[in-house]
């Protein structure tokens, strides 16, 4: 009795060191939030360079390895998990079939090229396939999903997280600016941001600027995208699965259920706006500790000798995105009666 005991009260101890230190990094990520010029960046992004900065200054003690893979995991999967419950049924089926084709076509069509490039540039599988999550689906929450399944290194991780953040950024600026050029209306305009920026907070920030009805079609298009996650992460693990001797077992994304669980919950339900503005500031809480904790563990001297090749894969699958994107968009836009 006495061991067991012990046992229960020694997990949390072992956990807390780390926990705390990652929670500790994701406030200061708020914080710096604040700085004028910064709120453009999500707190996750903002989190893993914190991280990555605290992490390489001083070596973190031993004590800390448990707290941090717990962030890595657990708390990593819950927000995924969580993150189901802001997208319903109803909202995919208000954009119509031809602009979810256009979501998934570009999709699987960025993610296939962008992981075909990579292999082709020399770089490890684990890495094109992060960037190519990424830059296909929903940014930072996407590369950590899919990480899941690909087992890349924390290296890699940061790697694809800082070309999201560099083009996201970019788009976020440019497509509004080239909008009027392109004489795009504001249903178009939304759809095209919605389809190709990379992060969430990137595609409402630019949405809005083409006014009320862009940042709304952008918006949905854009959790249309990241309802998306789910089937991709697992199509990756199963064929990741096959590639396995019979003796292993291969790699089943449980998280993905439960995201696809709570997307069933949210449209049998229908939570008040109250209660989805809560749970969605919970999965970002919860993807701000976990990306602090892997920006903790992250050596950014082995960051630096992967070189340039990384960045300059994320340069052509957010080319490959924004122009696929706007073709369809156009070609929507001419069809329409």
């Amino acid at each position: 009795m006495a061991t067991s005991t012990l046992s229960l009260f020694d997990a949390p101890r072992r956990l807390l060191p780390g926990l705390a230190l990652a929670v500790a990094v994701a406030v200061a990520a708020y914080y710096v939030r604040k700085i004028p010029g910064l709120a453009v960046f999500s707190p996750m992004i903002l989190a893993i360079l914190i991280g990555m900065a605290v992490a390489n200054l001083a070596p973190l003690p031993a004590a800390c390895s448990g707290g941090l893979a717990f962030a890595m995991r657990p708390v990593l999967r819950a927000a995924i998990v969580l993150l189901g419950l802001r997208i319903t049924l109803g909202d995919l089926a208000a954009l119509g079939w031809q602009s979810l084709a256009c979501l998934a076509v570009g999709l699987v069509a960025t993610f296939v090229v962008t992981a075909r490039i990579g292999r082709a540039m020399g770089l490890a599988r684990e890495t094109a396939e992060l960037v190519a999550a990424g830059t296909a689906v929903c940014g930072a929450s996407a590369i950590v999903a899919m990480n899941a399944v690909t087992g890349g290194r924390r290296e890699d991780v940061a790697h694809a997280v800082a070309t999201v953040t560099l083009f996201g950024t970019l788009s976020m600026f440019l497509l509004p600016a080239l909008a009027p050029l392109l004489h795009l209306s504001p249903a178009s305009f939304g759809l095209w941001a919605g389809a190709s920026i990379h992060e969430v907070a990137q595609v409402v920030g630019a949405g809005f600027q083409g006014g009320p009805e862009a940042g709304e079609v952008a918006t949905v298009a854009k959790l249309a995208r990241v309802a998306m996650l789910a089937p991709l992460v697992f199509a990756v693990g199963f064929l990741r699965g096959r590639g396995v001797e019979a003796t292993s077992r291969p790699p089943f994304p449980w998280f993905v259920a439960g995201f696809l669980a709570m997307v069933v919950v949210g449209s049998v339900l229908h939570p008040d706006r109250a209660m989805l503005a809560a749970a969605g500031d919970l999965t970002t809480v919860l993807f701000t500790v976990a990306l602090a904790a892997m920006g903790l563990m992250v050596d950014v001297r082995a960051l630096l000798r992967d070189g340039w090749k990384p960045m300059a894969l994320g340069a052509v699958s957010w080319l490959f995105v924004t122009g696929f994107a706007l073709l369809w968009v156009e070609v929507l836009a001419r069809s329409a009666p």
